[in-house]
């Protein structure tokens, strides 16, 4: 589908890793960069809502640490700034799923009229941070926002069109979240963060 632009969020606080995720390094790249080759691939436009760990243009959400929520949000008012109508669809996707190429290419290929496309996972959990918005759903997020929510989740309750996609191997939304995520992706969590195997297929 053409038109779609991309989201990169790279402002977390990996609080739970101790190490910033989005410098972690797999398969010879950071989790970031890789997260933007995924979107730049697939998306007419890609911006990273962060503080600049890639070659992306970056904005922040306000304030910085804020949530995917308020990131959406800003995220979008950025993609207006260069765009004469309303930024729509947005994917937007988290830097820690590195195995996501599956869902995206998923995403792109789901039916425009679709409000708020979502992937579920092997067990049936909703991916707020892997999945499509579009214009009224952006709406809405401002609105949510400007209200002092912060949840993806409150979001897509708030639309009344979404459509969720699945059949994804296992491991396809697997994160890098806490140091045995790590372990198991095979990135090694040093100062370099340099790659100590590679991951697993199944998780491509």
């Amino acid at each position: 589908m053409s038109g779609v632009a991309g989201l990169v969020l790279t402002g977390g606080s990996s609080r739970r890793l101790g190490v910033d995720k989005a410098t972690l390094i797999l398969d010879g790249e950071t989790l970031a960069a890789r997260a933007a080759r995924l979107l730049t691939q697939r998306c007419s436009e890609v911006i990273e809502v962060g503080p600049g760990v890639t070659e992306l243009r970056a904005v922040r959400e306000t304030p910085a640490g804020a949530g995917p929520l308020a990131a959406l949000v800003a995220g979008a008012n950025a993609l207006r700034e260069t765009e004469t109508d309303t930024v729509a669809p947005l994917v937007l996707l988290a830097c820690d799923l590195p195995w996501v190429a599956p869902a995206l290419d998923a995403l792109i290929a789901a039916p425009a009229h679709a409000e708020v496309v979502v992937p579920v996972d092997e067990d049936g959990r909703r991916q707020y941070v892997c999945a499509r918005y579009g214009p009224r759903a952006v709406t809405a997020a401002l609105a949510l926002v400007a209200g002092g929510e912060r949840s993806l989740h409150a979001l897509v309750a708030s639309i009344d069109d979404v459509l969720e996609v699945g059949g994804f191997a296992p491991g396809t939304f697997a994160d890098v979240d806490v140091p045995d995520d790590a372990r198991r992706a095979g990135i090694e969590l040093t100062t370099t963060s340099r790659v100590a195997a590679v991951a697993p297929d199944a998780r491509r």
